[in-house]
């Protein structure tokens, strides 16, 4: 099955992990590719606690502000390679591939990879796909898509980010 989270509404992410743990919880193997970002995030550290639960990053530590950079685009190249690999190499039953929708519309990735891994998805994984702005063809190509739309939001009142809530 394929799953996309999608929207500007806060809880992409979130509802991904929420996946993973539940499906670690099950005895599941999760891989967790998150696409343009590098920082150590809380859930990051909470994810570490989990043997079946295997996090990789292919970002800096800042996320893209303007335009991106050619390591921008080559790590996420690598992260697309290694996400195949996990999709393809019997071991996870899960794979998340947490802000994939932004790297593609930063265009740090190309759709049709990204279709044609979609595409090959065994059918005994779940292959789930995070982030604003998800491409239609991707969205056609789901079995579940969730659009968390912002209704309101205290970053607009002026209230920061807080870490355990937000990272």
């Amino acid at each position: 099955m394929i799953q996309v989270y999608t929207g500007n509404g806060k809880g992409k992410t979130t509802a991904a992990i929420g996946l993973a743990v539940r499906a670690a919880g099950a005895g599941f193997n999760v891989y967790i590719a998150q696409f343009c970002k590098g920082r150590l995030y809380n859930e990051i550290k909470a994810l570490k606690k989990f043997k079946q639960i295997k996090v990789e990053q292919f970002g800096r530590r800042c996320f893209i502000k303007k335009s991106p950079e050619k390591i921008d685009r080559q790590m996420a190249q690598i992260g697309l390679e290694k996400s195949k690999k996990a999709l393809l190499g019997n071991k996870f039953k899960i794979v998340i591939l947490d802000e994939i929708n932004i790297a593609l519309k930063y265009k740090l990735i190309i759709l049709a990879d990204l279709l044609k891994l979609i595409k090959n998805t065994p059918k005994d994984v779940e292959l789930v796909l995070t982030g604003r702005y998800a491409h239609p063809k991707v969205l056609e190509s789901a079995d579940l898509v969730s659009v968390i739309r912002e209704v309101k939001h205290y970053y607009n009142s002026g209230i920061k980010a807080r870490a355990g809530v937000e990272f």
